[in-house]
């Protein structure tokens, strides 16, 4: 089970961690928090249905990272399809930061939980979180290539990921790798 997920009955996943990703795995999930922003809660007295009515923006976020988390809908070849994008923005956004940000929320909840055995521990999590880690690891996945710079079409043989140890984003390009192994595990214990 060691740094892969494995099915566990009833539909979730369970990992080995040890202390170190675990609290690397955490510092992410709370940097992708920082980066998604705080929701919005409705103020005292508010109507609480009023916040599932509120619009959301219409532009797309200036930060790489973040345009790349909340795309254009329809791309901005011309202006009705920038039309097009703005409104439907406008309506999506604010569902999906909430989603993203309860994604990333599980994360960190479900590792605050964890009870070390000397320095390592295994992540048993359900069917509900399995999709919540598969959400984020991919957000966190998203944020870190956009760092990077990755590109679609990068490959395996991609001088990225030769990299010397000398070279600041070697850490980044590891745990971007890490993640995508971790998520692609996570993605085969849930298939039929």
């Amino acid at each position: 089970m060691a740094g892969h997920f494995e099915a566990t009955p009833g539909g979730g996943a369970a990992v080995a961690l040890d202390e170190v990703e675990i609290a690397i795995l955490r510092s992410l999930a709370v940097q992708l928090l920082e980066l998604i922003g705080p929701g919005d809660e409705p103020a005292e007295g508010e109507d609480p249905l009023a916040a599932l009515f509120a619009e959301g923006p219409s532009e797309p976020p200036t930060d790489p990272a973040l345009a790349r988390l909340f795309p254009e809908a329809y791309g901005d070849k011309d202006d009705e399809l920038r039309a097009a994008s703005a409104e439907f923005r406008r309506f999506t956004e604010n569902d999906l930061r909430t989603r993203k940000r309860e994604d990333a929320l599980v994360v960190v909840r479900t590792l605050d939980a964890l009870n070390l055995d000397g320095d390592a521990a295994v992540l048993t999590l359900t069917a509900d979180e399995c999709r919540n880690w598969l959400g984020s690891l991919n957000d966190l996945r998203l944020t870190i290539g956009t760092r990077l710079d990755v590109g679609d079409e990068e490959d395996e043989g991609s001088s990225l990921y030769r990299l010397p140890d000398s070279d600041p984003r070697k850490p980044m390009v590891m745990a971007y790798l890490w993640l995508g192994a971790l998520q692609e595990t996570l993605v085969e214990t849930l298939m039929p």
